[in-house]
């Protein structure tokens, strides 16, 4: 091959793995957007909850939807919450093990995310996103 076949094919892989590693930091920005914004100072204890779905949680958990665990913007994971409908009074105590809800969702006052087990303790699947307290549980 000649001298200038050799100089352009090489160019054509410089510019195709730049190309890659943009692509691959892009991802890890859209993947990784909520990650370390963690909420610092007092965290909310009135807001909205929905229920979730996910494979693996942030603990590296697979997720169990028979479980009750539950998501927050927070990094204590392993503590206990006690979640209350503000609707029907009806309470449950679930696991943290998750970090959520997405950012722009917690802006708009959903301040926890459950599993389908904990929100079907509070409230019908097809309510989708209830009025609750929430408090921490306390080691005895």
């Amino acid at each position: 091959m000649s001298e200038e076949i050799i100089n352009t094919i090489k160019l054509l892989l410089k510019r195709y793995l730049v190309f890659i590693i943009l692509v691959y930091l892009i991802i890890q920005v859209v993947l990784n957007w909520d990650a370390g914004n963690a909420v610092v100072g007092p965290y909310p204890t009135v807001g909205k909850a929905s229920w979730y779905a996910a494979s693996i949680t942030s603990t590296g958990e697979h997720l169990d939807n028979d479980s009750l665990t539950c998501a927050l913007r927070k990094n204590d994971y392993g503590k206990y919450y006690k979640v209350c409908s503000a609707d029907n009074g009806k309470c449950v105590v679930v696991r943290h093990n998750n970090f959520g809800p997405r950012k722009r969702l917690f802006r708009q006052g959903r301040i926890i995310d459950l599993s389908r087990k904990a929100f079907l303790e509070l409230a019908d699947i097809k309510t989708g996103i209830i009025n609750v307290t929430v408090t921490e549980v306390k080691a005895q």
